[in-house]
């Protein structure tokens, strides 16, 4: 069957920003095959979307996610980072299979209700006896009909030697490779349109060992796979990498190969100006993360500087422990406004703020080739916004209207195609039910944990 969308303003976010007022997009077998200016010719046992008072975009690409956390929003309201952390390891200590598979499909279908058709999941956590969490992970992405990138995380640093976690969810370094090269042969596919793909990502200077980032890097360019990593995101991360290894995070990390097109780090906030010359220069990805970073009072990245100097940048919700609301469509918007904050309010436009939204954050996830654009040959990952009610009439600028407005209700989702949402409702899972399950895996942490928000 072939979906054609008609008479919608179309924004590509091509390479040359090709934007076709009442436009066209046809879809046939997942792939787009058609896109321009005016309608396109139907047949007959075409699904047909009326695209009038629309706005189509790419899906969006959320870089840089932790699922689980769906589990424990509202904790630790006024911790720094490291406070936050240390307040919620020992109830993510808690976390089983069946927890993670109803974070994973809340957060999923969440997402996918603001618009986004690809997230990143980094899941760092790994308890003793709490099962088959990769799989957890993978099952509850296809429930939802998303693509997920599964960053397998590790951390092989807890309390008993220096780190913050304790040490009933770190691995052994042996272990944590292991375990993260199985993830990779068993679940990664590398075709245009996989919609399971796997990172490598131990999780950050302070929880992770130099030998476990080092081999980490080896054993993802063996396989050819993505690598990400939390780096630079407070100043307290700065003091810790300084006191403990003579270097910034960034220099940290460079020394142990993790920069280059294959990498992607997430925050990146705490960058000085030859720093972030060397990620231009290695073209090493940022996943920004503008609400977590506010609800934490981390800092604003320099997101304007990075793009400047050809740093692929991208989104990310982060964990919804940090940032409750979960959804990907209004980082759009807080992303322009703090950049704005840090350089007023020339520093950014509505369209690149929709461009970290989808080609930045495919650049990063390494699938600029397969999706983040509407264009001929890719993936029909694409988002049609009503634009045309009580909220958002009478702005000119469909695009500005999606950035700054609030978040336009979706006429359709489409991911390789297929409807995920339709007329604002999932159609690939039922919201109570994932609504009753998240608040069943809530409910068991904090009573495992003995704590309460």
């Amino acid at each position: 069957m072939r979906t054609v969308i008609n008479g919608a303003h179309i924004a590509t976010v091509d390479g040359s920003g090709s934007e076709f007022a009442s436009g066209h997009v046809v879809v046939e077998d997942g792939v787009i095959v058609s896109v321009g200016e005016g309608a396109a010719e139907t047949r007959e046992g075409d699904q047909v979307v009326n695209g009038s008072g629309c706005l189509v975009t790419p899906g969006l690409v959320n870089t840089h996610h932790h699922l689980y956390q769906w589990a424990t929003r509202g904790f630790a309201q006024q911790a720094t980072l490291f406070e936050w952390l240390v307040a919620l390891y020992p109830v993510w200590s808690g976390i089983d299979e069946r927890v993670v598979h109803a974070t994973t499909s809340a957060g999923l279908a969440w997402m996918a209700k603001s618009g986004c058709t690809t997230a990143a999941d980094h899941h760092y956590v790994f308890p003793s006896d709490s099962g088959d969490l990769m799989a957890a992970l993978v099952d509850g992405g296809k429930r939802v009909g998303t693509r997920l990138h599964v960053v397998r995380g590790s951390m092989d640093c807890g309390k008993s030697q220096g780190g913050l976690p304790p040490d009933s969810i770190v691995e052994s370094t042996e272990k944590a490779l292991l375990a993260t090269e199985e993830a990779i042969t068993t679940y990664h596919g590398a075709s245009a349109e996989s919609r399971v793909q796997i990172a490598v990502g131990p999780c950050s200077p302070f929880s992770a060992s130099g030998e476990l980032m080092r081999e980490g890097a080896a054993l993802a360019r063996r396989y050819g796979v993505q690598m990400h990593t939390h780096l630079a995101e407070t100043t307290d991360e700065e003091e810790h990498c300084v006191e403990q290894f003579g270097c910034t995070p960034l220099e940290y990390a460079d020394k142990l190969g993790w920069l280059g097109p294959d990498v992607w780090l997430a925050h990146g906030i705490h960058f000085s100006d030859k720093e972030i010359q060397r990620l231009g220069a290695t073209k090493t990805g940022v996943a920004h993360c503008p609400s977590s970073n506010a609800r934490l009072g981390a800092g604003i990245a320099r997101v304007r500087d990075l793009l400047d100097v050809g740093c692929p940048v991208g989104l990310g919700v982060d964990g919804a422990a940090s940032n409750e609301a979960g959804g990907l469509g209004d980082e759009l918007r807080q992303s322009l406004y703090l950049a704005r904050l840090r350089g007023g309010p020339a520093a950014f436009t509505v369209r690149e703020s929709l461009w970290l939204g989808t080609m930045g954050g495919a650049r990063c996830l390494g699938r600029a080739d397969h999706i983040g654009s509407i264009e001929v040959g890719k993936q029909a990952d694409i988002a049609v916004w009503r634009v045309d009610g009580l909220a958002h009439a009478g702005i000119a600028d469909p695009v500005a209207a999606l950035v700054l407005g609030s978040l336009p209700p979706l006429e359709l989702l489409l991911v390789g195609g297929d409807p995920v949402v339709r007329l604002g409702q999932l159609t690939t899972v039922d919201e109570q039910q994932l609504a009753e399950d998240l608040a069943t895996a809530s409910r068991v942490l904090a009573e495992r944990a003995g704590v309460t928000a």
